[in-house]
């Protein structure tokens, strides 16, 4: 009997990367807007396992609590500025 995936990271006390499915869904965007975001750096870029694409879960964080709140003037000019 096959595990899916998400039966596994349920069960898991510590999840490390993620999808850029996963990582916008944890940042309450949507996937082409947070690659958006990896595009104008606003996000950091995704490390390289093999052919996958996998984003590091504290470096997205980052980059989301860098971000500004409503009302502020400026932001944080890249995810890297932030790490």
């Amino acid at each position: 009997m096959s595990t899916r995936r998400s039966d596994v990271l349920a069960r898991l006390p510590i999840v490390f990367g993620l999808s850029a499915e996963e990582a916008a869904a944890a940042c309450g965007v949507s996937a082409g807007t947070f690659r958006e975001m990896v595009d104008d750096r606003r996000m950091p870029p995704p490390r390289s396992i093999n052919s996958r694409l996998v984003w590091d879960v504290d470096e997205v964080r980052a980059a989301f609590k860098a971000l500004p709140r409503k009302g502020e003037a400026g932001r944080v000019d890249t995810w890297a500025d932030v790490v």
